[in-house]
């Protein structure tokens, strides 16, 4: 609803439907609505207002997505509790899937991965936005190295963030 409401007051797109009617929706519209989201967050702010009958949990789950994480990470690990992200600034971000878990997703994928996402907090954790596209870009064994050096740091260090 949050898509169709930013596409409908951004005029995105010109097809006008609503997401939680379709059967199956259009990736490239919606990653194109989705970005426009996240470069005017404000628009969040007006969808709250207009919509005063969601409950209270979900309103504070929407409100908190303005301090979303975009641009690109290189998924380095997956791991029990989620999948470990290496942003800009040597970032590492532990990002869990929504319904499948990212080595589901991902499934084959050689690792480590660089992808354009959109990290978004949910309660206590760190989801994506559900729209990401990956590159196929080998990384060779001096990069591998660095990305896990990086990695095994941030954890002794204990700087990895689980939540936003």
């Amino acid at each position: 609803p949050l898509l169709s409401y930013t596409n409908f007051r951004l005029k995105v797109t010109g097809k006008i439907w609503k997401t939680e009617n379709e059967k199956k929706l259009d990736y490239v519209e919606m990653k194109k609505i989705a970005n426009k989201l996240w470069e005017n967050t404000d628009i969040i702010d007006d969808y709250l207002k207009e919509h005063p009958e969601l409950p209270e949990d979900h309103k504070a789950i929407v409100a908190s997505w303005k301090r979303r994480i975009t641009g690109k990470f290189i998924m380095e690990r997956h791991l029990k509790k989620g999948t470990a992200f290496i942003g800009g600034n040597d970032e590492v971000y532990l990002v869990k899937g929504i319904l499948s878990t990212w080595e589901e997703m991902f499934f084959g994928a050689p690792m480590p991965l660089m992808l354009d996402a959109t990290f978004i907090p949910f309660r206590d954790v760190i989801i994506s936005d559900g729209l990401v596209q990956s590159y196929m870009i080998y990384m060779g064994s001096g990069i591998r190295r660095m990305l896990k050096d990086e990695y095994m740091a941030a954890k002794k260090e204990n700087r990895i963030h689980c939540s936003l």
